[in-house]
């Protein structure tokens, strides 16, 4: 497993990924309830009050709230081994959690126009977390506040453009390419925690 290099890294990533990409967004947009992709779906005899209002932005933040389930779960049941890395100058356990807050506080600054956090950077390697009740709170509230900002977007919001790692980009296009980046490294922490014989919590 190659080491992870920062902005760098993630820059020369961007290009090759957008297949990937792709096929996040083509989930993201399955797990949308129907009435949100059918854009013109509603009969002039429904009542207003029985319309679930939903988005792209919506659809965005519940999995926002799906990837902190699964990583506050795994902070947890990983307590004891967050030094653990499977070989030298990759990322340890902790590391790739002290990652994923970074980039949560990242994104959600960029969201929402926001100071961005100081020290740390994409290398994560700023003010590291290290105690295990310590870092299920860091990653539960930086997903909170994350997933507040996604759901605060209004579609325009959605077609601003901020700037990513130097590039210009949209916060819709920024937001789907770190949300990507995340459950590669969901994937990264389960094969972690299957290396150290430890069962994911929502695994049977």
């Amino acid at each position: 497993m190659a080491p992870y290099h920062g902005e760098a890294f993630m820059m020369n990533r961007w290009k090759p990924r957008s297949f990937t990409c792709a096929l996040f967004l083509a989930a993201v947009l399955t797990a949308m309830p129907a009435s949100a992709q059918q854009s013109s779906a509603s009969t002039a005899g429904a009542p207003a009050a029985t319309a679930q209002p939903s988005n792209l932005q919506t659809a965005l933040a519940n999995d926002v709230g799906t990837l902190s389930d699964k990583f506050v779960g795994l902070a947890r049941v990983m307590a004891g081994k967050y030094d653990w890395k499977p070989g030298q100058g990759v990322r340890s356990v902790s590391d790739v959690f002290n990652l994923i807050v970074m980039e949560n506080k990242m994104l959600a600054a960029l969201l929402t126009g926001s100071a961005a956090p100081a020290g740390g950077g994409m290398g994560g390697r700023g003010n590291q977390v290290t105690d295990p009740t310590e870092m299920q709170e860091a990653l539960r509230s930086s997903y909170a506040a994350l997933k507040q900002a996604l759901s605060a977007l209004s579609d325009s919001d959605m077609k601003a453009s901020m700037k990513l790692f130097g590039r210009d980009t949209s916060k819709q296009a920024g937001a789907l390419m770190l949300l990507m980046d995340q459950h590669e490294h969901l994937g990264q922490s389960i094969a972690y925690a299957r290396s150290n014989n430890v069962v994911p919590p929502w695994s049977k």
